[in-house]
């Protein structure tokens, strides 16, 4: 996480930024919070943090709410074994696809698997740990900013009991927005209503 925070950094320095919004979805929120946290908040006016993973996900003595570490393995071991399958799998996941009643779209499915396709599998593989262990609450806690928590309630990749809900309760200037029956996916599936939102919170 420190790696990508300071590749955030590098190229925030280098456009020479300031008054930026950031906006991270999932791994990305943590990326942002990291971010916030070791560069401070002279450039940032304001976060938005989407189906994020912050503060922490991994199930702990001091994390009842979090997931089993057996759930993470299980993801490592299916990239190594086959993760042109397991993208497939995911997919419908990540979209709330396998709900009773969801509108399914192919091509959602076929571009969530080939962006998994074009990364790296050691990255695929090494990421898991940064996005399952990686202990933000004190990274939260230096978001001396606006916070917009956006989220899906029926996020079944990043569980909003052990993220986004448990985030509001660290952030110092947090707002929540909850999409009701939203999945992980809700920037694709739910792409107008998130722009809006976005639009009217950094205005």
């Amino acid at each position: 996480m420190d790696q990508y925070a300071d590749d955030l950094a590098e190229l925030v320095n280098h456009l020479d930024l300031s008054k930026a919004v950031h906006i991270g979805h999932s791994t990305g929120g943590g990326e942002v919070a990291r971010y916030v946290a070791r560069d401070g908040t002279q450039r940032v006016l304001k976060a938005i943090l989407i189906g994020a993973i912050p503060p922490i996900m991994l199930k702990k003595s001091d994390n009842a709410n979090g997931t089993p570490i057996e759930v993470f393995d299980e993801i490592r071991s299916n990239v190594l074994q086959d993760r042109s399958q397991f993208f497939q799998d995911l997919a419908p996941v990540f979209y709330g696809f396998n709900r009773e009643g969801a509108k399914k779209s192919q091509g959602l499915i076929d571009s969530f698997w080939l962006q998994g396709m074009q990364g790296s599998i050691k990255a695929l593989h090494d990421c898991v740990e940064v996005f399952s262990e990686t202990d933000q609450r004190e990274d939260l806690a230096k978001m001396t900013i606006p916070t917009l928590v956006l989220y899906g309630d029926d996020d079944q990749i990043v569980p909003p009991i052990a993220s986004s809900q448990a985030a509001i309760k660290l952030l110092p200037l947090p707002t929540e927005k909850v999409y009701k029956g939203a999945s992980h996916g809700v920037c694709s599936t739910h792409k107008d209503e998130v722009n809006q939102d976005i639009l009217a919170f950094i205005q």
